[in-house]
Protein backbone atom coordinates (compact mmCIF):
# COMPACT_ATOMS: atom_id res chain seq x y z
CA UNK A 1 0.00 0.00 0.00
CA UNK A 2 1.64 3.43 -0.76
CA UNK A 3 0.84 6.30 1.66
CA UNK A 4 1.34 9.71 1.08
CA UNK A 5 1.00 12.98 3.10
CA UNK A 6 -0.08 16.45 1.90
CA UNK A 7 -0.30 19.61 3.38
CA UNK A 8 -0.90 23.34 3.25
CA UNK A 9 -0.15 25.20 5.90
CA UNK A 10 0.03 29.37 6.28
CA UNK A 11 0.51 29.42 10.24
CA UNK A 12 2.53 26.51 10.50
CA UNK A 13 -0.65 24.97 12.49
CA UNK A 14 -1.64 22.22 9.89
CA UNK A 15 2.60 21.57 9.39
CA UNK A 16 2.71 20.79 12.89
CA UNK A 17 -0.37 18.69 12.63
CA UNK A 18 0.74 16.86 9.68
CA UNK A 19 4.66 16.47 11.26
CA UNK A 20 3.10 14.78 14.54
CA UNK A 21 0.24 12.34 11.89
CA UNK A 22 3.79 11.59 9.85
CA UNK A 23 5.91 10.94 13.08
CA UNK A 24 3.01 8.28 14.39
CA UNK A 25 3.00 6.31 10.84
CA UNK A 26 6.82 6.69 10.35
CA UNK A 27 7.49 4.14 8.02
CA UNK A 28 4.06 3.69 6.48
CA UNK A 29 3.91 7.22 4.81
CA UNK A 30 5.90 7.22 1.49
CA UNK A 31 5.90 10.99 0.82
CA UNK A 32 5.81 14.07 2.47
CA UNK A 33 4.64 16.57 0.71
CA UNK A 34 3.91 20.52 0.74
CA UNK A 35 0.66 20.99 -1.50
CA UNK A 36 2.48 24.00 -2.30
CA UNK A 37 5.64 22.88 -4.33
CA UNK A 38 3.92 19.23 -5.48
CA UNK A 39 3.23 17.86 -8.83
CA UNK A 40 -0.58 17.36 -8.46
CA UNK A 41 0.21 14.31 -10.68
CA UNK A 42 1.73 12.68 -8.29
CA UNK A 43 -1.66 12.76 -5.95
CA UNK A 44 -3.72 9.68 -7.76
CA UNK A 45 -0.67 6.92 -7.27
CA UNK A 46 -1.09 6.46 -3.77
CA UNK A 47 -3.31 4.19 -2.58
CA UNK A 48 -4.53 6.09 0.54
CA UNK A 49 -3.85 9.84 0.24
CA UNK A 50 -3.59 11.61 4.19
CA UNK A 51 -5.09 15.68 3.17
CA UNK A 52 -4.23 18.03 5.72
CA UNK A 53 -6.24 21.79 5.19
CA UNK A 54 -7.52 24.47 7.59
CA UNK A 55 -10.33 26.84 6.80
CA UNK A 56 -9.45 30.44 6.18
CA UNK A 57 -12.06 33.25 6.70
CA UNK A 58 -15.80 32.27 6.21
CA UNK A 59 -15.52 29.07 4.97
CA UNK A 60 -12.53 29.14 2.25
CA UNK A 61 -9.60 26.69 1.49
CA UNK A 62 -6.44 27.72 2.90
CA UNK A 63 -4.48 29.74 0.17
CA UNK A 64 -2.19 26.71 -1.17
CA UNK A 65 -4.60 24.68 -1.12
CA UNK A 66 -7.09 27.44 -3.12
CA UNK A 67 -4.47 28.35 -5.11
CA UNK A 68 -4.22 24.28 -6.39
CA UNK A 69 -7.69 23.45 -6.51
CA UNK A 70 -8.96 24.18 -10.08
CA UNK A 71 -5.81 22.57 -11.38
CA UNK A 72 -7.18 19.28 -9.73
CA UNK A 73 -10.08 18.84 -12.06
CA UNK A 74 -8.25 16.95 -14.79
CA UNK A 75 -6.84 14.07 -12.25
CA UNK A 76 -8.39 10.72 -11.72
CA UNK A 77 -8.65 10.23 -8.03
CA UNK A 78 -10.13 6.48 -8.95
CA UNK A 79 -8.90 3.31 -6.07
CA UNK A 80 -7.22 6.42 -4.04
CA UNK A 81 -8.60 6.65 -0.64
CA UNK A 82 -8.62 9.97 1.10
CA UNK A 83 -7.90 10.83 4.87
CA UNK A 84 -8.15 14.15 6.45
CA UNK A 85 -7.52 16.09 8.94
CA UNK A 86 -7.72 20.15 9.45
CA UNK A 87 -7.56 22.84 11.60
CA UNK A 88 -10.02 25.33 12.08
CA UNK A 89 -11.62 28.10 14.30
CA UNK A 90 -14.67 26.45 15.84
CA UNK A 91 -15.88 29.78 18.00
CA UNK A 92 -14.67 32.64 15.53
CA UNK A 93 -15.97 30.74 12.36
CA UNK A 94 -18.91 28.53 14.15
CA UNK A 95 -20.42 28.38 11.05
CA UNK A 96 -18.42 27.43 9.08
CA UNK A 97 -16.10 25.17 11.38
CA UNK A 98 -13.96 22.51 9.14
CA UNK A 99 -15.87 23.45 5.67
CA UNK A 100 -11.92 23.13 3.62
CA UNK A 101 -12.28 19.49 4.55
CA UNK A 102 -15.70 19.40 3.00
CA UNK A 103 -14.92 21.30 -0.07
CA UNK A 104 -11.91 19.15 -0.86
CA UNK A 105 -13.45 15.92 -0.11
CA UNK A 106 -16.56 16.62 -2.06
CA UNK A 107 -14.50 17.76 -5.24
CA UNK A 108 -11.72 14.80 -5.03
CA UNK A 109 -15.18 12.53 -4.77
CA UNK A 110 -16.02 13.16 -7.93
CA UNK A 111 -12.60 12.87 -9.24
CA UNK A 112 -13.01 9.70 -8.16
CA UNK A 113 -11.87 9.02 -4.61
CA UNK A 114 -13.14 7.50 -1.99
CA UNK A 115 -13.04 8.74 1.57
CA UNK A 116 -14.68 6.74 4.28
CA UNK A 117 -11.74 6.46 6.68
CA UNK A 118 -10.65 8.60 9.57
CA UNK A 119 -14.45 10.20 10.20
CA UNK A 120 -14.38 11.93 13.50
CA UNK A 121 -16.87 12.52 16.27
CA UNK A 122 -18.61 15.99 16.86
CA UNK A 123 -18.36 16.25 20.66
CA UNK A 124 -16.08 18.14 22.20
CA UNK A 125 -16.47 20.41 19.97
CA UNK A 126 -18.92 24.25 20.00
CA UNK A 127 -19.93 25.28 16.36
CA UNK A 128 -23.03 25.52 14.71
CA UNK A 129 -22.91 24.07 11.23
CA UNK A 130 -20.39 22.44 8.90
CA UNK A 131 -19.43 21.06 4.73
CA UNK A 132 -16.60 19.24 6.72
CA UNK A 133 -19.77 16.80 8.44
CA UNK A 134 -21.02 14.15 6.82
CA UNK A 135 -24.08 11.23 8.84
CA UNK A 136 -23.22 13.23 11.81
CA UNK A 137 -19.50 13.33 11.95
CA UNK A 138 -16.57 15.26 10.50
CA UNK A 139 -15.04 13.89 7.46
CA UNK A 140 -11.79 13.87 9.34
CA UNK A 141 -9.50 14.87 12.51
CA UNK A 142 -10.93 18.46 13.19
CA UNK A 143 -7.89 20.36 15.19
CA UNK A 144 -8.55 23.95 16.54
CA UNK A 145 -5.46 25.42 17.59
CA UNK A 146 -6.98 28.40 18.06
CA UNK A 147 -9.65 27.19 21.02
CA UNK A 148 -8.45 23.74 22.25
CA UNK A 149 -4.39 23.69 21.66
CA UNK A 150 -4.08 21.42 24.67
CA UNK A 151 -5.77 18.45 22.94
CA UNK A 152 -4.37 18.63 19.32
CA UNK A 153 -1.83 15.96 20.50
CA UNK A 154 -4.30 13.08 22.36
CA UNK A 155 -6.85 14.29 19.35
CA UNK A 156 -3.72 13.27 16.61
CA UNK A 157 -2.87 10.14 19.04
CA UNK A 158 -6.16 8.30 19.16
CA UNK A 159 -7.17 9.24 15.50
CA UNK A 160 -3.90 7.79 14.04
CA UNK A 161 -4.70 4.84 16.02
CA UNK A 162 -8.42 4.52 14.60
CA UNK A 163 -7.18 5.30 11.35
CA UNK A 164 -4.92 2.24 11.75
CA UNK A 165 -6.98 0.11 12.17
CA UNK A 166 -9.47 1.24 9.33
CA UNK A 167 -6.86 0.79 7.13
CA UNK A 168 -5.71 -2.39 8.31
CA UNK A 169 -2.47 -1.63 9.38
CA UNK A 170 -1.98 -3.05 12.66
Amino acid sequence: MKIGLVYGSTTGNTTDAAEMIRDLFHEEIDSYLDISDTDLAVLPTFDVLFIGVSTWNIGELQQDWDEVFRKLDPLDFTGTKLVFFGQGDQKGYPENFQDAMGILRTRMIELGATAEVGHWPTEGYEFEDSLGLVEGKFVGLALDEDNQPELTEERIDVWCEQVRGELGLG
